[in-house]
């Protein structure tokens, strides 16, 4: 297959890695990490990239539901494939399961890994998800919908509290594995005073996704014409809808 990948590059390693192996035609394109900051930025980006991609039998995009930055994308000639994830931790934790192992029981608790680290920085992130579990509304939406005081109140309330706030975790995956990225990070968790805990990761959905393999229940395909409707639980996650948009 002809495949072109839309994709947050702190993926990069894991991503070329994969397609020195894969059978496929695919042509990466990456977007900065972090850029679900800007949600609507990086939506407005994707969309561009989809909507001026031609030639190609599937465009596949290499991002979670980050901080809903693909709600609302929408497939134009080319159908989308994308995973069932909220962020790239499930992905880079390989399966929707091994992240309710390791971060349903403490949802707040920081992680990073080899991509986020590139830039020689620690970079942690916070874990969100509970915005997505236990709310239609992302932090920003509450702010525009019941100010920021309430917004913060909803946000604390909703989030459940675990014993886990002053810990680190890091995901390491294969392409890391020679490279010190773990023994830093667990040394400026150390000096910041948090306990520090290493988990494997598995690139087995981003090898899934790039070699074609797209059962239902971990991948969601966007035919032309519709576009991705957030769910906000911890299965489905997102699913297509008709795009009115393109009837109109």
């Amino acid at each position: 297959m002809r495949l072109k990948l839309i994709s947050c590059e702190v993926f990069c390693r894991e991503i070329y890695k994969e397609l020195l192996e894969s059978p496929n035609t695919v042509f990466p394109v990456f977007t900065q990490k972090m850029s679900h900051v800007n949600p609507a930025e990086m939506r407005d980006f994707i969309q561009h990239e989809i909507n001026n991609t031609e030639c190609f039998d599937y465009i596949l995009l290499g991002y979670g539901l980050c901080g809903n930055a693909i709600n609302e994308i929408y497939a134009k000639d080319i159908p989308l494939v994308i995973p069932r994830a909220h962020d790239c931790c499930t992905i880079l934790l390989g399966s929707k399961e091994t992240y309710k192992t390791h971060f349903a029981h403490r949802p707040s608790c920081r992680w990073t890994s080899g991509g986020y680290m590139e830039s020689g920085d620690m970079s942690l992130r916070e874990n969100e998800s509970h915005i997505y579990y236990c709310t239609n509304f992302s932090y920003k939406e509450l702010v525009e919908k019941y100010g920021e005081e309430n917004a913060l109140f909803i946000i604390e309330s909703l989030t459940p509290k675990d014993n886990d706030e002053n810990k680190v975790i890091y995901i390491q995956t294969p392409p890391y594995e020679s490279i010190n990225y773990k023994e830093k990070a667990e040394k400026e968790a150390l000096n910041k005073g948090c306990e520090f805990e290493l988990i494997d990761g598995d690139i087995r959905l981003l090898h899934m996704l790039i070699n074609g393999i797209w059962p239902e229940e971990e991948f969601l395909i966007v035919p032309p014409g519709y576009r991705v409707e957030a769910v906000y639980d911890q299965d489905q996650v997102i699913k297509a809808v008709p795009d009115l948009k393109a009837d109109a």
